[in-house]
């Protein structure tokens, strides 16, 4: 069942958050859907720029709508991840997507405001959801490549401004993640106390963190001993997660964590069996790794177990 975001965020608002997945081919569309399944967990199935020219926007959404039917208990939203103007409409003149966020943070805030509020106009007219972004998270992801020097926190007053000009649905903040494997050095944590400001000036508004991959120690071990070369990776304590949660985080953006389950499976499997050639025989272990990957973090965002809830409220 697809649903919008704004719907998920009703029902989770203060209670969990939702887990924000991206794919870009079959196996991790069916390993998102396993394991969201198995861990009863709605979601969102995140769609990015980069994605859509990967694996070109139709067969993405064949993907999609194949899985809607093969795991029809599923309850979760469509969403455009990163999306400028051109994309967002284009996403919004579809018809398929739930949600589209439009990423407008790198313009002086009256301009964001106003590219924002084109886009909330277009989808709110057909009932779709939008996110928009204030504030600079640094990292590099796809095509969102900002420097640590640029990046910044998002103040509370210029958000609450925001919010309400914009008319956005949800707001992805920047409260100390960053985009890509090497966020952090040192004993660097969120900035929950950001949050919690925009929280008091923006009571019962969803909030978004993306960035938000834990870069699991023993992933990058695990690739690193099968060939690779990461180095000081570092990623978000996943519980702080929890902490979050009742300042208002309702949604949580995971990418990079996703590919390192998908390196290291790949890395170990050519590693171990070195004269196999079958690409589906490290597709079917990945899938499986994938969904237990997703049924961890949708317990460290206390979204697990709520399925059954979340679609009693949106059907009915």
């Amino acid at each position: 069942m697809i649903v919008t975001t704004k719907e998920l965020f009703k029902v989770a608002y203060g209670r969990f958050a939702v887990g924000a997945y991206n794919i870009n081919n079959m196996e991790q569309t069916l390993g998102l859907f396993r394991g969201n399944l198995e861990s009863r967990a709605p979601f969102i199935v995140q769609i990015s720029k980069g994605a859509r020219s990967y694996a070109d926007k139709r067969m993405l959404e064949a993907m999609i709508r194949a899985a809607d039917l093969i795991f029809p208990e599923a309850v979760f939203a469509v969403h455009l991840d990163h999306g400028d103007l051109p994309t967002a409409l284009d996403c919004v003149e579809s018809g398929f997507y739930s949600s589209v966020m439009i990423d407008a943070s790198h313009e002086p805030l009256e301009e964001n405001i106003r590219i924002t509020r084109q886009v909330v106009e277009a989808a709110h007219a057909r009932g779709i959801s939008v996110e928009a972004e204030l504030g600079r998270l640094g990292g590099v992801e796809e095509q969102v490549q900002v420097d640590e020097k640029n990046a910044y926190l998002t103040d509370p007053g210029e958000a609450e401004v925001f919010v309400r000009e914009s008319g956005c649905d949800s707001l992805a903040v920047a409260i100390g993640t960053s985009h890509g494997a090497y966020k952090f050095s040192g004993h660097q944590s969120l900035h929950l106390d950001v949050a919690a400001e925009i929280q008091k000036r923006l009571p019962g508004f969803p909030l978004v963190m993306h960035g938000a991959s834990s870069v699991p120690r023993e992933e990058v071990e695990r690739i690193n001993a099968a060939g690779g070369s990461l180095k000081g990776a570092r990623g978000v304590d996943e519980d702080e997660f929890a902490k979050a949660i009742p300042l208002g985080v309702t949604k949580v953006n995971i990418d990079t964590d996703g590919r390192l389950v998908w390196t290291r499976v790949h890395r170990e499997f050519f590693r171990d069996n070195p004269e196999k050639f079958d690409l589906r025989d490290p597709g079917k272990i990945f899938v499986a790794e994938y969904a237990k990957f997703i049924a961890h973090k949708n317990e460290k965002l206390q979204s697990a177990g709520t399925l059954e809830m979340v679609r009693e409220v949106v059907a009915g």
